[in-house]
């Protein structure tokens, strides 16, 4: 493990050495301020952008260390809060500045478009071909039962160009999904979370694996075995998924697409969960033959 994670790209590495010198900076400067007003839960200063909730140093690490155990248990709530709480204040500025540094990262930056059912007209998506990246989004969308709408608004992070950023990743992650092909079921979700922590190495992506002690000690053994090995090799390796315009990307074939990232996609979960149904039911009717 601490092999594979070695191979991940130097440069991400100093732009997270970077993004945490800067990160300390803008700490030295608020510092300095704040004597002029303290900051407390009574006396919170005006929100940076609608929505934005700031936070005293106490409250956001109560809400990391709060939010990260309760998703611990159930890692469809309360990870948001977790990737916020979590996230600054150095890795969201590495995410930023890995998406200032790719000329795609800037253009996003600059228009600042939204993922949305409306903004990416659903029904147009299904009238595309087969293999296109947007068929395969919304067909992944049909299949599991969800919608680009779900998206919770980012609140607590207080930089809105990092907020942006954050609210970018969350709404992109059915993508990660549609391109990978697995599903949102647990196990799946947990592999996908280990492929985005070692592309993004946002610190709740990495605590999400600890998910994986609630699996059933069979999914457990393939999520070790296959899937996170698969997760590490091509999160690393890849293309920084934050820095795709997958609004441009649409009509693309899906394929070409992976192989542009540099991704492979993994076993399929469905078949081998599908397969393993069939076994259990085959062993079954055998075991009623012989009694």
């Amino acid at each position: 493990m601490e092999a594979t994670l070695s191979r991940i790209r130097p440069s991400r590495l100093q732009r997270l050495a970077r993004s945490a010198t800067c990160a300390a900076c803008a700490s030295c400067t608020s510092t300095s301020s704040s004597s002029t007003r303290r900051f407390s839960a009574l006396n919170r200063p005006e929100p940076n952008y609608p929505g934005h909730v700031p936070l005293t140093r106490v409250e956001r690490l109560g809400m990391a260390v709060g939010a990260s155990v309760m998703s611990f248990f159930d890692p469809y709530h309360l990870i948001a809060a977790t990737g916020e709480a979590t996230a600054t204040p150095y890795f969201i500025y590495r995410l930023r500045d890995a998406m200032l540094a790719d000329p795609t990262g800037r253009r996003i930056l600059r228009q600042r478009p939204r993922i949305t059912s409306e903004s990416l007209s659903l029904p147009k998506l299904r009238a595309l071909s087969a293999n296109t990246v947007g068929r395969a989004y919304v067909g992944w969308l049909d299949r599991e039962g969800v919608s680009p709408d779900t998206r919770a608004d980012v609140r607590y992070i207080d930089d809105p160009e990092c907020a942006y950023v954050m609210q970018r990743y969350r709404e992109c992650h059915d993508f990660y999904h549609a391109v990978t092909g697995l599903p949102i079921w647990r196990e799946g979700e947990v592999a996908l979370k280990a492929f985005e922590f070692a592309n993004t190495l946002i610190p709740m992506t990495g605590l999400s694996m600890f998910a994986a002690a609630t699996l059933k000690p069979q999914e457990r053994r393939r999520f070790f075995s296959v899937y996170l090995p698969w997760a590490v090799r091509n999160g690393a390796r890849s293309k920084e998924l934050i820095n795709v315009f997958w609004e441009e990307q649409l009509e693309r074939d899906v394929d070409d697409l992976r192989r542009e990232l540099g991704i492979e996609r993994p076993p399929d979960l469905r078949e081998i969960r599908k397969r393993e149904r069939e076994e259990k039911k085959r062993l079954k009717e055998i075991q009623t033959q012989g009694m």
